[in-house]
């Protein structure tokens, strides 16, 4: 009996030992595997973002030309980019399209989104051509929205053919209308992305959620209202927080289409910022111009994220519906 105790007890330790979890690789080795993943992305955020962001708050102090000495001028840059009309009128433009983008093109893509989601005949062709345009590059939309849009082109050419030739106006050339004729090119350019994005949405919605409403008597329009909407919130917030930003960020079309005109008509942050930055060559003021873009670009987020996207993102990381 002692022998056998003693031959089976070399063999129960072993299966204890053999049961044991695996040994955890030790912290060393875990932060020098998220160093070498990491240190490649951090390098190039901290060299195109970081460091040009450190390089325009330096160079706002100063007045320069890029080719003078420069001269150190506190806070006046800043001073002088508050007090422009002009510039406050480029923001307040930058408003309007961001405006009119929550309340024209939301609405709008939604709308096309519902009807791309359901099944009809040529429903892959019709989503290739709303979202073609946004494949495009801004130079080719705008080049070919420019040549549209002059005097005699297409578009007035289209109207005269419906007998609406006595709404054509100087889309480019009116300082009253110039900003919503870019609003149109922005949207047509734009608004296949949006319902792209709520048609993934939309298909990530369970299809018993529907079916149990139509069961229970609910009509189209009420399930549409009362589920699809609701469960399609977190998509339409983080739409809102792309469409506002790229608002704020606006450059291409319009630089490519006016040059900011007629008479400032038309001018955003950005546009604003190149014509005095560069064409002007107004170094440390275009430099203030960028840090103030920057700001309310980086203030909107903030306030965006805590009052707006709080509850998509406390799910996100819990794991739970807020």
């Amino acid at each position: 009996m002692g022998t056998v105790a003693a031959a089976t007890a070399p063999a129960k330790q072993a299966g204890r030992e053999s049961s044991r979890p695996a040994r955890r690789p030790g912290r060393r080795g875990t932060r020098l595997e998220l160093a070498l993943l990491l240190t490649p992305a951090l390098v190039l955020f901290v060299g195109f973002v970081l460091l040009p962001i450190a390089v325009a708050v330096y160079y706002s102090f100063y007045k320069w030309t890029g080719f003078s000495p420069r001269t150190p001028y506190g806070l006046g840059n800043y001073q002088r980019v508050l007090e422009d009309e002009v510039f406050r009128s480029a923001l307040l433009h930058n408003l309007i399209i961001a405006a009119l983008s929550v309340l024209i093109q939301l609405p709008l893509s939604i709308a096309l989104a519902l009807l791309l989601n359901r099944k009809i005949r040529g429903r892959t062709v019709l989503r290739l051509v709303v979202f073609a345009p946004y494949v495009l590059s801004e130079a080719i939309t705008a080049v070919v929205w420019l040549l549209m849009l002059q005097p005699g082109g297409m578009v007035d050419q289209l109207f005269n053919a419906v007998g609406l030739g006595g709404l054509i106006q100087d889309w480019l050339a009116d300082g009253d209308l110039v900003l919503y004729t870019l609003f149109v090119v922005i949207t047509w350019k734009y608004i296949g992305f949006g319902v792209i994005l709520l048609l993934a949405g939309l298909q990530s919605i369970p299809s018993e959620l529907r079916e149990a409403a139509s069961t229970d008597g609910a009509s189209s329009w009420d399930t549409t209202r009362h589920i699809v909407l609701p469960l399609l919130g977190p998509t339409i917030r983080i739409w809102i927080f792309l469409s506002v930003i790229g608002s704020l960020q606006l450059f291409d079309l319009v630089w490519i289409m006016t040059l900011g005109g007629p008479a400032s008509a038309s001018a955003t942050m950005a546009t604003y910022l190149l014509d005095h930055g560069f064409s002007r060559y107004e170094f440390g003021f275009g430099s203030a111009v960028a840090v103030v873009l920057f700001v309310v670009c980086f203030i909107f987020a903030l306030l965006y994220q805590r009052f707006a996207l709080r509850r998509d993102l406390r799910g996100a990381l819990t794991g739970t519906k807020g």
